[in-house]
């Protein structure tokens, strides 16, 4: 594989050369660390060998050293940007498809101090105005191959191929104690509405979640990281923690097992992270490679199905590795030592982190029985952004009430066995019932509705709706039309059933039970 170490631009354009000394400085001006504040950028690059890799895609590689030359060239442009803001925290939105080019960007924001709000390729024009709004964004920052509004409002175009949208000045609600946090990302688990709150984390917490993470995935330097999952959804307790232990992220551009598989032999690597979807497609392969190189692959974003566990273990004669992953919270859960024996199950609490399960009425609950589960540790999240809520208002001592039912052993394994909630978890996104209820009964023809889960082999579980209708106005195919030109892929109902009516509790609301 041919090694490429400098770029003619910071973000389009390759040119092989000698690795050089890169400057993490700012421009005159610019502000930057102070006090005992931390950038969680700039404490990886201090870090950071520049010789040794730290991406590989598309048949080359980027180093560290050339990976931060970058960083440090879009950070200079972003903050000379119109409407980015020095003074005070730069609220953007960062548009761009996964790859290299997302990386280089999310890292550049960050370290210009700017607070990330990813603005996920799948949600639709409606649903990204939502967050634009409800995070009041100085900007919008566009990956070269990002065409949303392009040709429709100005675009400074930058040397690097990146764009920026400048939105104006708009303040939040607390937008001070937002300032005081040192925010360095905003992410709503839905996207839109419902009961998103969108989860506030500051540069500290960002570091202390990825070490806390690391106790358990023990990724290093020569671990090479085969990476599946999309970087808007999965970015901060990833990517991050690869770089910041001096690991190279391998970024492919197929979930084919075969081209996965054929990636993976390329490039030695060591580590793979992803769903139960791409591991099922990858137990089910034919060929003959055995990947004799791979040395943990976790399993993540959705729970884990026994038969594909079972499967990928018989394939490559590694068990797969279940964590629970939460927003709030980190990767307090791995199941590294009991993968083999009870692959259903999410693990035992990391060495910085404590479990609890409790009833309703807020005991705990003796081993064996099912209960909520509460965690404490390090890295939880900083605030909800709307309405706003500190972590001190959400926790209680400490303690983060998950929403998850479940089931712990006498040493502490942890198996989940539902929700208290009625979120539903679709192929590792959640979707909240009530956001598709609300795009349903905005349908001329729809009186009532109700949206629950139905459990799926692979998914783990689709939304499916019961509505309630005038007389032969609509088909539910009609419906489903509806609801897709309004809502992302994955929260159109797999299924629409006309009903004379939907379950109401006393109060007139839907019975969610």
């Amino acid at each position: 594989m041919q090694e490429f170490c400098q770029l003619r631009d910071c973000v389009g354009g390759w040119e092989s050369g000698e690795v050089g000394v890169w400057d993490f400085g700012f421009p005159a001006g610019v502000v930057g660390l102070t006090g005992a504040r931390v950038n969680v950028v700039e404490q990886i690059a201090q870090g950071a060998v520049a010789e040794r890799p730290a991406l590989m895609a598309d048949g080359r590689v980027v180093t560290f050293g050339e990976l931060f030359e970058r960083v440090g060239a879009v950070a200079g442009w972003l903050v000379q940007c119109p409407g980015f803001r020095v003074n005070g925290v730069a609220r953007v939105g960062l548009a761009c498809g996964s790859g290299v080019d997302y990386v280089v960007l999310a890292l550049a924001l960050l370290k210009a101090g700017g607070c990330l709000v990813p603005l996920a390729d799948e949600l639709t024009d409606e649903e990204r105005a939502e967050v634009v709004e409800r995070t009041g964004l100085c900007g919008i920052l566009l990956g070269p191959e990002e065409i949303w509004r392009r040709g429709e409002v100005m675009v400074v175009e930058g040397t690097t191929g990146a764009g920026w949208i400048p939105l104006g000045e708009v303040r939040i609600e607390e937008e001070d104690a937002f300032a005081a946090l040192d925010p360095a990302f905003i992410r709503f688990s839905s996207g839109t509405t419902g009961r998103s709150k969108g989860v506030v984390l500051s540069h500290r917490k960002l570091l202390e979640r990825i070490v806390a993470a690391n106790a358990g995935l023990g990724i290093g330097p020569e671990d090479r990281v085969l990476w599946m999952l999309p970087m808007a959804h999965h970015f901060a307790v990833s990517i991050l923690l690869y770089l910041h232990f001096g690991a190279c992220t391998v970024i492919g551009k197929s979930s084919m097992a075969e081209e996965v598989l054929g990636l993976a032999e390329e490039t030695g690597a060591t580590v793979i992270y992803g769903s139960p979807f791409h591991h099922a497609m990858l137990a089910a392969d034919a060929g003959g490679y055995g990947w004799p190189e791979l040395r943990l692959a976790v399993s993540t974003a959705a729970p884990l199905p026994l038969v594909t566990a079972e499967a990928f273990q018989k394939r490559f004669g590694k068990p797969l590795v279940q964590g629970l992953g939460i927003i709030e919270v980190g990767l307090p859960l791995l199941n590294t030592g009991g993968a083999g024996d009870c692959p259903g199950a999410v693990g035992r609490a990391l060495p910085a982190f404590e479990v609890e399960l409790r009833d309703e009425e807020g005991v705990a609950v003796v081993a064996g029985g099912v209960g909520e589960l509460w965690i404490k540790g390090p890295g939880m999240f900083d605030a909800y952004l709307s309405p706003w809520q500190t972590v001190r208002e959400v926790c209680e001592d400490g303690w983060f009430a998950t929403g998850d039912l479940a089931e712990m052993d006498a040493a502490g394994l942890v198996c989940l066995r539902g929700r208290r909630k009625s979120v539903l978890n679709v192929g590792g996104m959640k979707v909240f019932p009530e956001e598709i209820e609300a795009v349903l009964d905005r349908h001329p023809a729809v009186r009532r509705s109700r949206v629950t889960g139905r459990e799926h082999g692979v998914l783990g579980m689709v939304p499916v709706a019961e509505v309630v209708v005038d007389e032969g106005a609509v088909k539910p195919g009609e419906l489903i039309g509806w609801c897709r030109e309004r809502l992302s892929a994955y929260k159109v109902p797999m299924r629409v059933v006309l009903v004379d009516a939907v379950p109401l509790t006393a109060s007139g609301k839907v019975r969610r039970v």
